[in-house]
């Protein structure tokens, strides 16, 4: 059986034919085609309410992937507003909802940029709202789609750690399409990569309850070059498959 993956998506306005600003819930193809390429049946995510709404899509599905997305609301995680954009309050209460839990389900999961920052804020953690310096490693966010996807930065992957049983310890290059980082990283996670500005670029729990895999740069927009951390998500997910579903909390 092909494990079932769980993929949010982000709500936005678009033009289609029954009007210039509908309300649809979208995802870039890059994250079905990762998921079908290794192997997964991909299942899109619309918002839910609560944690009781969460659990019943998180009962048929064998992992997670929380997506990419607008900025967190600072008010998820108790800040003024200071310089987020795009923020969607009530996605953040569906992927938070959707995290935690996975987290009391040890459902494998993997959060992908926004995704990762939700994670933070779920264990309890802040964002940094905007961290881009003009000559750093993450430099202004262009306003042209090209160099936004040809931007790239060096990350240090840590030893002894799951994402380095991915890719190995050492250095590697991401892509850098975001502004906002981890500010304060809570006690139940650990670092696992870092930029060279010290920028907090993967993290995983310092328990082994939850195989989580979280990463702030976007491996589905790195084509073959990440399908290594997409196939060991995969094999979590297969792991998983089949048991049956016991929930505490």
């Amino acid at each position: 059986m092909r494990p079932r993956i769980a993929i949010t998506v982000w709500r936005r306005e678009l033009p289609t034919f029954v009007g210039a600003r509908t309300l649809l819930h979208t995802l870039a193809d890059e994250y079905v085609t990762s998921i079908t390429e290794v192997g997964g049946a991909p299942l899109l995510v619309p918002h839910v309410r609560d944690e009781e709404d969460a659990d019943a899509i998180l009962d048929v599905v064998d992992g997670l992937v929380v997506a990419g997305g607008g900025d967190v609301d600072p008010a998820s995680y108790g800040a003024a507003d200071a310089g987020s954009k795009d923020v969607d309050a009530a996605a953040d209460r569906s992927e938070l909802a959707l995290i935690r839990r996975a987290r009391v389900r040890g459902l494998p999961t993997l959060a992908i940029c926004r995704g990762m920052q939700l994670v933070v804020v779920a264990e309890g953690g802040t964002l940094h709202q905007d961290i881009c310096t003009v000559g750093g490693c993450h430099e202004p966010i262009s306003d042209d789609p090209d160099a936004v996807l040809a931007a790239r930065h060096p990350v240090q992957i840590l030893p002894d750690t799951r994402l380095a049983d991915v890719f190995g310890a050492g250095e590697r290059t991401v892509n850098t399409i975001h502004h906002q980082a981890v500010a304060e990283l809570p006690p139940t996670l650990r670092v696992t990569a870092l930029a060279p500005d010290q920028v907090i670029e993967a993290v995983e729990p310092r328990d082994g309850d939850w195989p989580l895999l979280a990463v702030q740069w976007h491996p589905e927009k790195l084509a073959g070059e990440d399908r290594p951390l997409f196939a060991a998500f995969l094999e979590l997910a297969r792991r998983h498959a089949g048991r049956p579903h016991v929930v505490a909390g």
